[in-house]
């Protein structure tokens, strides 16, 4: 295996269904998939079991029980379960584009951290795409999307766009690269160096403080936004409370202004 990919879910079965059907397209084949799973019920155990028998990578499934909102503590355990040396992390709610893991291949480099984009559906067109949409890639297909209820937006660009315009699209967007939870990459070395995430952190830019402290461990973020592209699959989000997103938002502000590269609640105690 040369990179693993971590997706992280919580009783969701529906999704992960489909985004595990996208990693089985992919064209870049050597890599396997670790689930970081939040405190799913049985359900999800019985789904992984029964996908494992039908995909052609390897699957690794890290569990805890539940209590609450503890995604960081999850994606810490999953990034020591990863075999490799490169980690891409994503959601149980993205479905990858067939050349997604191969375009993390393509741009990685040493010294880098990659910042990938997503293109998010209406519920209704998340809901509807099947087994079978996902196989034939019609769920990539613009016009397709659009039959089914996408409305029209240059943002759709980051589904189709292709060689030169990605790169164009690349250096033109004014998103500034940053590591997103549902888009992103780097060396495990450098993640396991800075202390993985802060697990006082639940819902609200825990994934951009990660990449902060890469930053200020001298990790240089690539934008990839157009290059490499999922379908985001809409959902509530009920976790999102206002005291998790303040108590985060006043974690970041304390990475960048004392410039921390290591927490002292990550993966080492």
């Amino acid at each position: 295996m040369k990179i693993s990919v971590i997706v992280s879910t919580y009783n969701s079965v529906e999704w992960l269904k489909k985004v595990i059907w996208g990693y089985n397209t992919q064209t870049y084949r050597n890599f396997e998939m670790v689930i970081a799973d939040d405190g799913s019920r049985q359900e999800t155990f019985d789904l992984i079991d029964e996908l494992k028998k039908e995909v052609f990578y390897p699957i690794i499934h890290v569990w805890h029980e539940d209590n609450g909102f503890q995604k960081s503590q999850i994606l810490n355990k999953a990034i020591l379960a990863c075999t490799t040396d490169y980690i891409m992390m994503s959601d149980g709610d993205c479905i990858p584009r067939p050349d997604f893991v191969e375009q993390h291949i393509k741009f990685r480099e040493e010294g880098c951290f990659l910042s990938g984009g997503y293109h998010k559906l209406p519920m209704q067109l998340s809901q509807n795409i099947t087994e079978e949409d996902i196989y034939s890639m019609k769920c990539f297909d613009v016009s397709w999307l659009k039959k089914n209820g996408m409305k029209a937006s240059f943002k759709n660009n980051k589904i189709n766009a292709t060689g030169v315009k990605t790169s164009i699209l690349n250096f033109l967007t004014p998103t500034t690269p940053s590591w997103n939870g549902h888009n992103a990459s780097g060396w495990k070395k450098d993640i396991l160096a800075i202390n993985g995430f802060d697990e006082r952190m639940q819902y609200g830019g825990q994934d951009r403080e990660l990449g902060e402290r890469l930053v200020n461990y001298g990790v240089k973020p690539k934008q990839i936004r157009y290059s490499t592209v999922c379908l985001h699959l809409d959902h509530p989000r009920g976790y999102a409370t206002p005291e998790s997103i303040n108590k985060n938002k006043n974690i970041r502000k304390e990475t960048k202004l004392q410039k921390k590269k290591w927490t002292d609640f990550g993966i080492l105690k």
